[in-house]
């Protein structure tokens, strides 16, 4: 979602092109298909990505599930997001899909196609009770009339900013309400210009596509189109590209140099996080992270444009999906945990904000109070600015997963003077309508 990841921001992993791997790579990864075991028991695998902190939260899920399931064992499989991608590639090719799924935005159309995914549809809402649940969310896992996604919880792309930092540079922020694009890299400058060399007044953005998302969906555009092709105008691509270069040029973010250092280090070590600069792009749900690691008190601000824009660029994006494997031979059970996942209150109380504010819009509402002051604020953040939002993207193309790679592998030749910025809008253009096609 691509190099080293950022928490969730980002992350990495080679297209579904991966099924070829043979069958004895599969195997040694471990047996992922359930069955019937010989205790007469269903027997269930599971795989997700993460952190520490959310293998041991899964793993008390599962423990829940399992007392109140005595019938049920589930078996599970857990790593970063740097080695998931092969690895369930991996299982999949050798037909031992997992039954539960945890699943991105980017693959979901790409197992899909492929019959990894079975349609949840057919489970809802008997099974899946879906009449809580935040239906602009649940529809982003649709695909051709068929649920292939579920999401686990939503979160929104915004400005987080550390006002301290700011205070100090003797800068005003402007009112996020109105403010653009413009704005925004001028007051990062003056930022950096107030510090007298001590921080920066931002980090470079042009490494992931979210804020190049928004950028697009606010000239009436997307990464794709609704039938999965590239989706953004020359214009529009010229217009990012050349910010990007601006923010370098006026020093509202650090040079080429720096840039690719904290990029490729992670969340922990970003500017922001390591009080080097004053705001950061990034997903809500990272709020709690980015304050921990900055012992400072950060908030978030909408993002730049949206008051000049043709229509909103900001979405409530899902955090993350639980998808269920085609080729279950418990299709039914695996559905049941997957209800019990994002419905159950003790199971929200479990996973707080952990997979985006929960999709369960009751239980959103009930966990907030016991959420950390700084995952609070996100929750009211959200809240606040989800009115005024547009509607989620559909799902994008097979192949969206390299978009990310293609996106930042031309941002640094930007940033090094490497490639004009006609020359990255080409390249741009040209590989993601290789990757895709």
């Amino acid at each position: 979602m691509f190099h080293k990841p950022r928490g969730v921001r980002r992350g990495g992993g080679r297209r579904f092109r991966a099924f070829a791997v043979p069958l004895v790579l599969a195997l040694a990864l471990g047996a992922c298909g359930g069955g019937s075991g010989s205790d007469g028991k269903v027997h269930l695998t599971m795989t997700w990505w993460g952190s520490d902190t959310r293998h041991t939260t899964t793993k008390k899920l599962i423990a829940l599930y399992e007392k109140s399931h005595p019938n049920v064992v589930i078996s599970p499989t857990y790593t970063g997001w740097d080695d998931y991608w092969d690895r369930l590639a991996t299982t999949v090719a050798g037909g031992n899909t997992p039954d539960i799924i945890q699943q991105d935005f980017r693959y979901v159309h790409e197992y899909a196609d492929r019959g990894a995914l079975a349609d949840l549809t057919r489970y809802m809402p008997s099974v899946i009770d879906d009449s809580q649940l935040d239906k602009p969310a649940l529809s982003t896992g649709r695909l051709d009339g068929k649920t292939y996604a579920i999401p686990t919880g939503v979160n929104a792309f915004a400005l987080v900013v550390n006002p301290t930092l700011v205070k100090q540079a003797g800068v005003t922020l402007p009112d996020d309400k109105k403010w653009s694009w413009d704005d925004f890299v001028n007051t990062a400058a003056k930022i950096t210009m107030g510090s007298k060399g001590a921080f920066h007044g931002t980090e470079d953005m042009g490494y992931y596509d979210g804020g190049l998302q928004v950028f697009a969906r606010q000239q009436g555009e997307d990464l794709f189109t609704p039938d999965g092709k590239p989706g953004m105008s020359t214009s529009t691509l010229t217009a990012w590209f050349n910010m990007i270069v601006k923010m370098r040029d006026t020093k509202a973010e650090p040079s080429a140099s720096v840039t690719h250092e904290t990029w490729s280090a992670g969340i922990d070590q970003s500017l922001l996080a390591t009080n080097k600069g004053a705001s950061s792009f990034w997903w809500t749900n990272q709020l709690g992270a980015l304050s921990t690691d900055s012992k400072a008190p950060l908030e978030l601000l909408r993002m730049p444009g949206e008051s000049q824009a043709t229509k909103p660029g900001t979405f409530l994006k899902p955090a993350m999906f639980w998808s269920l494997s085609g080729r279950s031979k418990h299709p039914k059970d695996a559905a049941q945990f997957i209800n019990f996942l994002i419905n159950d209150p003790e199971a929200a109380k479990l996973q707080l904000s952990d997979r985006g504010l929960p999709i369960n819009t009751r239980l959103r509402a009930q966990i907030t109070g016991e959420l950390s002051p700084a995952d609070q604020k996100s929750a009211s953040f959200v809240k606040e600015i989800a009115p005024g939002l547009a509607p989620p993207p559909a799902l994008p193309p097979k192949g969206a997963g390299d978009v990310e790679k293609i996106l930042s592998r031309i941002n640094e030749e930007v940033l090094f003077n490497r490639v004009s910025v006609p020359k990255a809008v080409q390249e741009y253009l040209d590989q993601v309508k290789s990757a895709t096609s």
